[in-house]
């Protein structure tokens, strides 16, 4: 499969003052299989070390921070001749050796010449039980789920994909079919690689969603192995009601629907352990659209989107056919789908942070903003054909922005108020 990861990767490799790299990412996005392709692509030699019980790699860092000593120690691991310039070192599931995460910082220090990357999926939750993080001395890339256009290269659509950065939009309006096709099946596949590898060989949605499953299934385990016990049912609570919440039409996160007399307080806890392993994003609104988004977060509002649209069906047991065939059951949270998709493409894809905006006394709210450059651009996310945008219209009239997004099912058009993007070239916005 094609990641386009790897050519961020493969730019850290060139850097003249390249740091050890720390990839980052929930559990089941790729990292493991990311970086041992990139080492078997752009190495002679890969040495891989897991600390996924591995004691005795462990005790190689509780003495000192040697380097030489520790190479020695890989050597014998992995069973060859560690060399700066032709062996990637790998260690995976670095959140299970506190020092070996620290030792980052002396391999930045005192080797910088071998090229090491790591690798956790529980990082944040270690970090913030106390593991000492290597500030400044690491190189950092957070890895999603796949990407729509990833998505497409998967089902041997390459031609669909490479379309899309060039924007042009007359010929990809002759494949509208084909890619709105794609774009049902991504919204009830996701974007994990072990799903998106399956389907692509057996077209097969049942298995998909057995998968996904076991997917959950393994972030509850973790749930229950990593959390303190007074946390832990908080931690379920709020991940169990994220399809409600965005099922509804202000989708900012009511506490009071987690359980009657809530409060923030109650659960700020369990948002953050969710946040830390990487299974939760939070989109905070904004009080003004104005330069720069960030000092105008409301800290107190936010929404907030699981790891990928795939494993939001799957938790919320959407069959397969209300996706792709559509339903009336299925109408109102078709918007919830959409807008977890596009949250998805604007944080893997192009880039940007999300935020949204709603005024205290405004009727409408824009689903979300974002800053680009110098421009604070408002998008609003319609599921389908319906090009009526009475929050965006009201948003523009009362703000006169320079540049407006409408992304909804149909073709890109301009107006002179507004833009419509397609739902699948999100990452043109």
């Amino acid at each position: 499969m094609e990641r386009y990861a790897m050519q961020e990767l493969l730019l850290w490799k060139q850097k003249e003052n390249r740091k050890p790299m720390l990839l980052k990412g929930a559990r089941q996005v790729g990292k493991t299989w990311l970086m041992k392709e990139f080492g078997r692509l752009h190495f002679k030699k890969t040495a891989y070390i897991t600390f996924y019980n591995n004691q005795r790699m462990k005790r190689v860092f509780d003495d000192d921070y040697d380097i030489h000593r520790i190479i020695m120690s890989i050597n014998v691991e992995a069973k060859l001749e560690a060399t700066p310039e032709d062996t990637l070192i790998i260690f995976d599931e670095i959140q299970e050796a506190p020092r070996a995460l620290e030792a980052l910082k002396y391999f930045c220090e005192n080797a910088p010449e071998y090229a090491v990357i790591a690798a956790g999926s529980l990082l944040g939750v270690a970090i913030h039980g106390g593991v000492s993080f290597p500030v400044g001395k690491v190189d950092t890339l957070e890895l999603h789920p796949m990407d729509y256009r990833e998505f497409l290269e998967a089902m041997g659509e390459k031609a669909l994909a490479d379309l899309i950065p060039v924007k042009d939009y007359g010929l990809m309006g002759n494949f509208r079919d084909k890619y709105i096709f794609w774009l049902k099946n991504y919204y009830f596949v996701g974007g994990m690689p072990e799903v998106v590898q399956f389907f692509s060989e057996h077209k097969d949605y049942a298995g998909v969603r057995r998968l996904q499953t076991a997917i959950l299934g393994q972030y509850e385990a973790d749930f229950g192995k990593h959390a303190s016990g007074g946390e832990l049912a908080r931690i379920r609570m709020v991940w169990n009601s994220i399809p409600m919440q965005l099922a509804k039409e202000n989708k900012k996160f009511f506490f009071g629907q987690i359980r009657q007399g809530a409060r923030m307080k109650d659960f700020e806890i369990a948002i953050e352990w969710l946040l830390d392993c990487g299974l939760i994003k939070k989109v905070y609104r904004v009080n003004k659209p104005a330069m720069p988004l960030k000092a105008y977060i409301d800290f107190s509002a936010f929404k907030l989107f699981i790891v990928d649209v795939g494993l939001l069906g799957a938790l919320s047991e959407l069959d397969a056919e209300s996706i792709l065939e559509g339903s009336d059951i299925f109408t109102e949270f078709k918007g919830a789908l959409s807008e977890q998709y596009v949250m998805q493409q604007i944080v893997s894809s192009a880039k940007y942070t999300p935020y949204y905006y709603a005024g205290s006394k405004s009727t409408y709210e824009m689903d979300f903003m974002i800053q680009k450059g110098k421009k604070i651009v408002p998008v609003e996310v319609k599921a389908e054909e319906n090009l009526r945008a009475q929050s965006l219209k009201a948003y523009c009239k009362k703000f006169e922005p320079e540049y407006a997004v409408r992304i909804s099912m149909s073709d890109y058009r301009e107006q002179e108020w507004m833009v419509n993007l397609p739902l699948y070239a999100v990452e043109n916005i």
